[in-house]
């Protein structure tokens, strides 16, 4: 029971057997009590004794709950329910503390499972960026792959092109053997003498008539035909143009820089097949692929100087050299793609050249005519076209035909005349199969131009102009 107190605190004892907490009894007590028990007021002299009390903040007493002796009244009705009272304060008391202690685990679980998930989000971060990496290097794996096939796509359209070409040559096959047949049936109108002074007269008319062409100019260039796969992606290949007719030698250098092997093939068949012939160890490396064979010797650039060599297969040895005055060398003028090509030797119909650059004609190219016995230059041309930006050229009768690149899409975009020292800008387009050509020369006997097209070795035919001369003509 509550009551208000005015007296000391000097006589106030508490119950031994219960003891709860006042932050938790005096509360609910107090509402419990009161509510029940709103009239009630007991002094200590009726046998109670004090339970608990509480003060305000000055330390006055503001209420006492007391109770009776254990020993009076332990059948009253109002002491059972005092003490039915007290014991559920007591049980909520202990139900306090269990929840306390169960919040406080709960809270713990919380935190842990908030850490739990914290390092979850990162773990689902991480995989996130792993997935993204893994995709961008598989989607790089695939962008290579596809990189790598990209080149086939012209090899495959060249097969069908083969194909086409193949059925083309049976047919053709064919019509010759139907006429030959025919040309055999009328062989025995014929007397053999007849027939044979019937083919000089033919041969000397087409001789005639050769003689009566001049130098051509360029007006087509068709191919290209694949000879050989083999090599580095840079190179030389060639025949010599001065050569007999049943000499087909052909002479294969690899790579541009650093080596002096030059391998040598009796026939182009043994060329295509790998029978070497014969090799030869030469006495200087080379720089460029810009090199030629000329009446059995081979010309080419030494490697880092401006100085041309001359070197005899048929002796083995060195028949000259000879520097080229003022030429930029070692990548100093070199053609679009590099590999030292800053000079570029080379042949036609009316002898032999060398192209390069000088400071002193501001890096364009230089056209010189040199003697192929004693290297010495017979006469020069000063062009304006900048040799940096020459993917690669070549002298047919005279004047030089330069190439605007060396990857795809390339063209003969300039020509110079040596005849009458004038230039003109052209557009005959040629089909860079291989997307990167390192070295384009012409062989007058043949009339073609010889190409080493990223590792492949191939061909293209030329169709030229011709003015025929009368008699009339001076």
């Amino acid at each position: 029971m509550l009551k208000d107190c005015s007296s000391g605190r000097s006589g106030w004892s508490q119950l031994v057997s219960m003891r709860v907490p006042l932050s938790v009894l005096y509360p609910v007590l107090s509402l419990t009590i009161f509510g029940l028990y709103p009239s009630l007021t007991i002094g200590p002299k009726e046998g109670w004794q004090v339970y608990s009390s509480a003060q305000d903040a000055d330390g006055r007493c503001i209420c006492t709950v007391v109770a009776p002796e254990q020993s009076l009244c332990s059948r009253d009705a109002k002491s059972r329910q005092l003490r039915q009272l007290l014991e559920k304060v007591q049980n909520m008391s202990q139900s306090i503390e269990v929840l306390n202690l169960r919040t406080q685990r709960d809270f713990q679980y919380v935190v842990k499972m908030e850490n739990q998930m914290k390092g979850l989000r990162t773990k689902f971060r991480q995989i996130e960026d792993d997935r993204k990496s893994i995709m961008a290097r598989n989607f790089q794996e695939l962008q290579d792959k596809m990189d790598e096939l990209k080149p086939l796509i012209p090899v495959l359209e060249q097969y069908k092109m083969d194909a086409a070409l193949i059925s083309q040559f049976k047919e053709e096959i064919r019509n010759l053997s139907a006429v030959l047949t025919g040309i055999q049936e009328e062989l025995g109108a014929y007397d053999y003498d007849e027939l044979y002074q019937r083919v000089l007269r033919l041969d000397n008319r087409l001789r005639s008539c050769m003689g009566k062409l001049t130098c051509g100019k360029l007006m087509k260039i068709t191919g290209p035909v694949t000879i050989k796969t083999s090599g580095t992606r840079f190179g030389a290949w060639m025949t010599d143009p001065l050569a007999a007719t049943r000499n087909n030698r052909v002479w294969y250098m690899d790579s541009y820089t650093n080596s002096k092997i030059v391998r040598e093939y009796k026939t182009m068949d043994d060329f295509v097949s790998g029978a070497v012939s014969r090799t030869y160890s030469l006495p200087f490396k080379w720089e460029g692929t810009n090199h030629i064979v000329y009446n059995g010797s081979l010309f080419y650039n030494k490697y880092q100087s401006n100085i041309i060599v001359k070197y005899s297969f048929e002796s083995g040895s060195v028949l000259a050299q000879r520097a080229l005055e003022f030429a930029g060398f070692h990548n100093m003028y070199p053609y679009t793609w590099g590999g030292y090509s800053d000079i570029d030797v080379m042949a036609d119909e009316l002898g032999m050249w060398v192209v390069y650059a000088t400071n002193q004609n501001a890096g364009n190219i230089v056209i010189s005519q040199i003697d192929p016995d004693t290297l010495h230059v017979l006469k020069t041309w000063n062009t304006e076209y900048s040799k940096r930006n020459a993917g690669e050229s070549f002298m047919i009768c005279g004047t030089l035909y330069i190439t605007n690149s060396h990857l795809s899409g390339a063209k003969v975009y300039y020509s110079y005349s040596t005849k009458t020292s004038t230039y003109e800008y052209i557009d005959i387009p040629f089909h860079n199969q291989y997307f990167h050509i390192s070295m384009l020369d012409y062989n007058a006997r043949e009339r073609a131009l010889y190409a080493w097209n990223n590792g492949h070795q191939v061909i293209f035919n030329v169709t030229l102009f011709h003015v025929i001369k009368t008699d009339d003509d001076s």
